[in-house]
């Protein structure tokens, strides 16, 4: 259900097209590299009788494969759909907890950026800059048995109770820089890094109540790099 988020952006895309539309299309590696900061697990820290502020989130850099695709409206203008397959990432304490692994997720970051393309006196170099906005959605998150051991010992909970991880979807912008460049009237090379504004709130349900809830601004460079078709 949430992989069809890409093929319902790819669909409302291709609609508002029309039939002599200039279009490209780039596959490639992506990869995202959070820069990522969050706030404290005040419960645990109770419990655990740390100080307070000392223990927190973070998560970890993943690659997949890219797709996007341009849509040329004039000479300097392109709209693009940034999409791939679904990212994978583990999340792991920090501070006093660093390197406890906390748990897994999965997520879709589909993007739709506006391009402004510089004429820069090539035909085959062709920079550009952009600006758009991302939605992320979060999906198979897991906890991680390192975190319902260490649950478990600071007696929050019992063999018998359940753990479960919930990570909330994230709306925000996007700004992007890269450039293509023309190989032959086909093909070419695409390049891109953006930064994405992704924040989640992560929450640790124990029975289905929420025990633990701890905001965390991931905020990464996605960079992709990879071949160009044009149509």
């Amino acid at each position: 259900m949430k992989k069809s988020i890409i093929a319902c952006s790819l669909l409302a895309l291709g609609a508002a097209m029309p039939a002599y539309a200039d279009i490209s299309v780039n596959v490639g590696a992506i990869g995202v590299m959070p820069n990522d900061s969050s706030g404290s697990l005040p419960v645990i820290e109770s419990v655990a009788g740390a100080p307070a502020g000392s223990m927190g989130v973070s998560v970890n850099s993943n690659t997949q494969l890219g797709l996007t695709i341009d849509y040329k409206i004039d000479d300097n203008w392109t709209l693009e759909l940034i999409a791939a397959t679904p990212f994978s990432h583990d999340i792991h304490g920090t501070g006093a907890i660093a390197g406890l692994k906390v748990g897994s997720t999965k997520h879709l970051p589909p993007t739709l950026v506006a391009q402004y393309h510089f004429d820069v006196g090539s035909d085959a170099f062709k920079p550009f800059v952009g600006l758009g906005l991302n939605y992320t959605t979060f999906f198979e998150d897991k906890v991680a048995p390192e975190l319902a051991g260490t649950l478990g010992a600071l007696g929050v909970i019992t063999a018998a109770d359940t753990v479960d991880l919930a990570l909330s979807d994230s709306f925000g912008y996007a700004v992007q820089a890269g450039f293509n460049y023309q190989l032959t009237e086909k093909w070419g090379v695409h390049f891109m890094v953006s930064r994405m504004d992704i924040d989640t709130t992560a929450d640790v349900r124990i029975n289905g109540v929420t025990a633990e809830s701890v905001d965390v601004e991931i905020d990464p460079t996605v960079a992709m790099l990879g071949v160009r078709y044009n149509f």
